[in-house]
């Protein structure tokens, strides 16, 4: 039986009342948002729905004429949330959805998190116990892919919105939110176990595993004790930190990598680069490093996940190049070898590192159209456009790196998709 404190259970009339009147407790982000999901905070929420930045002000001044002003306030929020969320969730589930300010930043991207819940699945896993779940967005994957998912979060809005948010996709019935220390769960009767620690703190980004919120190793742990395990992890972890007995995956989505993941339970020792859409994973065989080798009419940037899960040896093994530098992450070869897990490009030329020199051929080559990459140099990109002032028709891609250590410029374009 589940025993409540009084202090508590005032807090929860306080809210009921609330949220049966449509008022706003200013004090209590708890209680403002229970405001919103009362009849009153939806219609409010449905009249600043497609409001834009520059109409918030007009619409809030009407709207606050018959409304409580934080109400307003609350639900102009959400609406400003909802569409920043689109690019993670899409614009049919971000438009019924709850966010926090912190809960879009940290949230999973649902193409990420099907992903993942696909995995589980593939695996036999039909329970999960989801631990510092936040708004829901890995529960929500998990429950849309058939598992029953316990949602664990310490914080009572980070609970209250994913609980919101698995009623309002329909979920309610597979996801259970519970608001607990997730290190005091028990964890025993559920197939797997999710674990995505807090990794931001009052000063940003955390990038020490050990301050994470659990710990690192409090999450491995609690990951060998379940049949099967995934810990979601910062993609920039010393691959020193990784335990042997963890496969680890790099995932990428469209080219951006979201994230890396310790997965218990399945292949050991294992590393592998996960490109998402697809999926496509280039799995590592343990290859030595690629030999440096001179340019070649050819160069291909890996996928960040591959880079990430340091597989660059497998991508140069399967096209036939090296590297152009044993530094560098670019691949260089003699002949086009259709991969996805890097982007290939026809160099043009090559020079040594002048801006004069690669203003003068942009210029020659009626270049105004032109892509920076770079590796191994300390040039912006923006700095680099601003001083050679492309200009005319065409287009083209500088790669500014380094050539057996010297400081080089490789001009070319990628090569076309159906070659």
């Amino acid at each position: 039986m589940n025993r409540t404190s009084p202090r508590h259970r005032h807090r929860a009339r306080t809210i009921h009342r609330l949220a049966h009147n449509g008022a706003v407790d200013d004090h209590d982000p708890l209680a403002s948002f229970a405001a919103l999901l009362t009849e009153r905070g939806r219609f409010l929420l449905d009249e600043v729905r497609e409001v834009e930045p520059a109409q918030e002000l007009a619409v809030a001044t009407r709207l606050r004429r018959e409304h409580p002003a934080e109400l307003v306030s609350a639900a102009i929020a959400q609406a400003r949330w909802r569409q920043r969320a689109v690019g993670k969730f899409g614009s049919a589930d971000a438009g019924r959805m709850f966010f926090t300010a912190n809960g879009i930043e940290q949230a999973t991207r649902a193409t990420v998190a099907a992903y993942r819940a696909e995995r589980f699945t593939e695996l036999g896993v039909r329970s999960v116990a989801d631990l510092c779940c936040g708004i829901g967005g890995d529960a929500i994957a998990l429950a849309r892919a058939g598992v029953r998912v316990l949602a664990v979060d310490r914080d009572p809005l980070t609970c209250a919105v994913a609980r919101a948010n698995a009623d309002a996709l329909g979920l309610g019935d597979l996801i259970d939110v519970r608001e607990a220390d997730v290190t005091a769960v028990d964890t025993s009767s559920y197939d797997a176990v999710f674990v995505d620690p807090a990794r931001r703190g009052g000063r940003g980004r955390v990038f020490d595993p050990e301050a994470y919120s659990p710990p690192l190793s409090w999450a491995v742990e609690a990951a060998l004790k379940a049949p099967r395990a995934a810990l979601k992890i910062a993609p920039g972890i010393p691959h020193e930190a990784i335990p042997g007995d963890a496969e680890a995956e790099w995932v990428s989505d469209s080219g951006d990598v979201k994230e890396a993941v310790l997965w218990f339970g399945t292949e050991p020792g294992l590393v592998r680069a996960t490109l998402l859409p697809g999926p496509r994973s280039l799995r590592g065989r343990g290859l030595p490093d690629p030999q440096v080798r001179p340019p070649g009419r050819y160069l291909y940037e890996p996928d960040g996940a591959v880079i990430r899960a340091h597989l660059v040896a497998e991508v140069a093994e399967e096209v036939g190049g090296g590297l152009l530098d044993e530094t560098i992450a670019y691949v260089t070869a003699d002949a086009v070898t259709p991969t996805p897990y890097a982007t290939a490009y026809e160099i043009t030329d090559q020079l040594p590192f002048s801006l004069k020199k690669l203003k003068a051929l942009l210029r020659e080559r009626e270049v105004g159209t032109l892509t920076v990459k770079k590796r191994g140099s300390a040039v912006e990109p923006e700095e680099l456009r601003r001083k050679v002032k492309p200009r005319g028709p065409n287009s083209a891609t500088v790669f500014l790196t380094r050539v057996r250590g010297a400081p080089t410029m490789l001009i070319g374009h990628p090569v076309s998709s159906d070659r």
